[in-house]
């Protein structure tokens, strides 16, 4: 089923925003946001969860070029285990509308969880990222450029494999944990990081 082009007809810059890694244990948190002209179709869109990475990355050319504007932004390990992962995210969020060239007149967010952003009204929609092709495009938008960093990383620490589980918690990331211990790039105060502690 194709995804929605927009909310509301009567709005002119919709703008969809979603984030990536909120779940890992190592590695920033990612957001994005993206308007597409009004009454944009593109049946290739889909939620970035359902897409191989090839089509993400030919996805995510698409939507540099058609978009009538379109940011990324993360928050790292720190200010998450500062202000906690929700608050993190929400902050990406708000950082990736601050840089976007156009200033929205409605914000369609994936989940249910966001923070007013300067009077402009909103939306949470759970899974967005299967119903709205912005939010979709957003998620990613956040996806491929958190996997590009998360790869950078990679290289400066090997053994944690980054590069394949992307700062997940997989097998092969615990049991590098275990061994190895946390790198400046591990969320320290997040919950399965807490978990560590007790399961090794």
């Amino acid at each position: 089923m194709a995804l929605l082009s927009c909310y509301d007809e009567r709005h002119e810059y919709e703008l969809g925003c979603d984030e990536a890694g909120r779940g890992c244990l190592a590695g920033p948190v990612f957001a994005a946001a993206v308007i597409f002209p009004k009454g944009y179709h593109n049946s290739l869109l889909d939620d970035s969860k359902k897409l191989s990475e090839k089509k993400r990355l030919r996805l995510r050319e698409m939507i540099v070029r058609d978009a009538l504007a379109w940011s990324v932004a993360s928050v790292d390990c720190r200010e998450i285990d500062r202000i906690n992962i929700l608050n993190a995210s929400l902050l990406a969020m708000h950082q990736a509308i601050d840089k976007i060239a156009v200033k929205p007149d409605f914000i369609l967010v994936d989940g249910n969880r966001f923070k007013p952003y300067h009077n402009i009204e909103y939306e949470t929609i759970i899974k967005g990222d299967g119903k709205y092709i912005s939010i979709a495009a957003a998620s990613i938008l956040a996806k491929t450029f958190r996997d590009e960093h998360m790869r950078r990383l990679a290289a400066e620490y090997p053994q944690y494999a980054w590069e394949k589980n992307k700062g997940y918690g997989t097998r092969e990331h615990l049991a590098a944990i275990r061994q190895y211990g946390f790198t400046e790039y591990h969320r320290r105060s997040f919950h399965p990081n807490m978990q560590l502690k007790f399961d090794f």
